[in-house]
């Protein structure tokens, strides 16, 4: 290997190659053999790249610090029903987005650099929203101010975007840089619960072992605590250690495109075959609709990661396919939800569930058209993209209509 080194030095495919055909030993032997060419300027690049490690970083002290009182904020958010004995289930359903988003806000503001006056206005938002959701009236939970309580995480969602934009909310390239990071915020966020779910087990087990049944209080603190930090501690890991996961989420996107793909064609044909009515049937409705979010989903994170030069011709196809089924579902939904409307009348569920659906099919629709063109020319991802995160806005704009009219629409009922 040393002799083949030293005589392709010259030869940057060559060297690519061998250092491709046996990578371990190509370092091993490059390394020894580095002393006596290191005046070489290939040489010198290629001890970069192979001795090159990627340390995992704390960011600056202050940063730390940051993260770590702003987790700490989180925890007493969550915690307030304890402190002012609330009725917890009550007040996580309306307040369980203001556990999340403004701690979020505050560290991906100051972290991006935005403006003071666009982060002010965000927090004025969420500060608008949270006195909102709060003054609708108690009781047993109503139609529209339980789809208000719904829609409230995806219209914060939105105002978050608007804070990760820095200085340019409105930029296309900002919207998918902050759909990529939430892509990476997933991984690295399931990671941190998972490892949390084994040091609680742990934990449990250890004390149950001694006679002390300790699971009320952890769950009630430790893990309420914990739960509220994941998405600002997970964010502050996704920033400052980019390499985490930026090659994991582009993988899962590969795996999991062509997996959901045939899943969901034999999910159709199990339907047909099966007999299922999606028209009278409303918890199968239900099921439809959170199938088509969460496929939907995917084809967004995937297209942002092969518009980062990880797609070739076939993960286009794969999309593409996976977005025509995808249409197919959101038809079968939309046929069902008019059906309904048609036989029982108009509910606050009916037509929130209607506009969505509509929404996402005119969305799909033009990001399958520009997937159909980005076929034959692969130049074009860049167009679907666009397409893509132009259209984000329009689904907070629906949340805020949600939430913020249909209870008085409605009535509160």
């Amino acid at each position: 290997m040393k002799e083949q080194i030293l005589a392709n030095l010259g030869n940057p495919p060559q060297l690519e190659e061998l250092y491709r055909a046996d990578r371990r030993n190509f370092k091993k032997e490059f390394n020894s053999l580095y002393p006596e060419i290191s005046a070489d300027p290939v040489a010198r690049a290629w001890h970069e790249r192979l001795n090159f490690e990627d340390e995992i970083s704390w960011g600056s002290r202050r940063e730390l610090w940051f993260v770590i009182i702003v987790s700490l904020i989180a925890a007493l958010i969550a915690k307030l029903p304890d402190f002012l004995a609330l009725d917890r289930e009550a007040f996580y359903v309306r307040n369980i987005a203001f556990v999340v988003f403004p701690a979020l806000t505050a560290y991906l503001g100051w972290k991006q650099g935005t403006p003071r006056k666009q982060l002010l206005l965000a927090f004025l938002v969420l500060a608008a929203s949270a006195v909102f959701i709060n003054l609708l009236p108690n009781g047993a939970p109503r139609d529209s101010i339980l789809l208000a309580c719904i829609h409230l995480p995806v219209f914060l969602w939105m105002i978050l975007a608007f804070s990760y934009g820095g200085d340019r909310p409105s930029s296309p390239a900002r919207r998918l840089d902050y759909l990529r990071f939430n892509a990476d915020l997933l991984v690295i966020a399931a990671i941190i619960v998972i490892a949390g779910g084994l040091l609680t087990a742990g934990t449990l087990g250890l004390f149950s072992l001694i006679g002390v049944d300790a699971e009320e209080f952890y769950f009630r603190n430790i893990v309420t605590c914990g739960a509220a930090a994941v998405p600002v501690v997970g964010s502050y890991l996704v920033l400052t250690n980019p390499q985490l996961v930026n090659k994991v989420s582009p993988v899962i996107a590969k795996v999991f495109t062509p997996l959901v793909l045939v899943t969901l064609i034999a999910y159709l044909g199990a339907i047909v075959y099966t007999g299922k009515d999606p028209y009278n049937d409303r918890e199968f409705l239900l099921v439809f609709n959170l199938l088509l979010i969460a496929v939907m989903a995917i084809i967004f994170f995937s297209i942002t990661e092969a518009s980062g030069g990880s797609g070739g011709k076939f993960t286009i196809a794969m999309l593409t396919a996976l977005a025509l089924v995808t249409i197919v579902v959101n038809g079968i939904a939309l046929s069902a939800i008019v059906f309904r409307i048609s036989e029982w009348g108009l509910t606050p569920n009916r037509l929130a569930v209607l506009v969505g659906n509509l929404l996402i099919l005119a969305h799909l629709l033009l990001t399958t058209w520009q997937l159909l063109r980005a076929l034959r020319d692969r130049s074009r991802i860049a167009i679907v993209e666009n397409t893509m995160a132009r259209f984000l806005p329009v689904y907070g704009v629906w949340a805020a209509v949600v939430c913020f009219s249909f209870p008085f629409i409605f009535n509160f009922g």
